[in-house]
């Protein structure tokens, strides 16, 4: 029979390392700051990763810089919800 403390307190671990990343606290971040624009980051997150970026872009008439950090921060959003639960 498997160990099962020693499997509990393996994935503790690894969940430690993942919060521990950048892309963890940008996602923290945005989620304390901006409560209200958490599923609108996402959503539009989401339509630049089927569209793209200089698709996005162009349809939105902004930079391709802005597209990105809106697609990063999405990103950031998600993996942080991932990992915190």
């Amino acid at each position: 029979m498997a160990d099962t403390s020693s499997d509990v307190a393996a994935a503790g671990s690894f969940l430690e390392s993942l919060m521990d990343t950048e892309l963890y606290s940008i996602g923290a971040f945005f989620c304390d700051e901006h409560p209200d624009l958490v599923d609108e980051v996402v959503a539009r997150s989401e339509d630049i990763e089927r569209r793209g970026l200089e698709a996005h872009s162009a349809d939105a008439g902004s930079p391709i810089e802005e597209s990105f950090e809106t697609l990063l921060t999405g990103l950031a959003v998600r993996y942080y919800k991932a990992v915190a639960g």
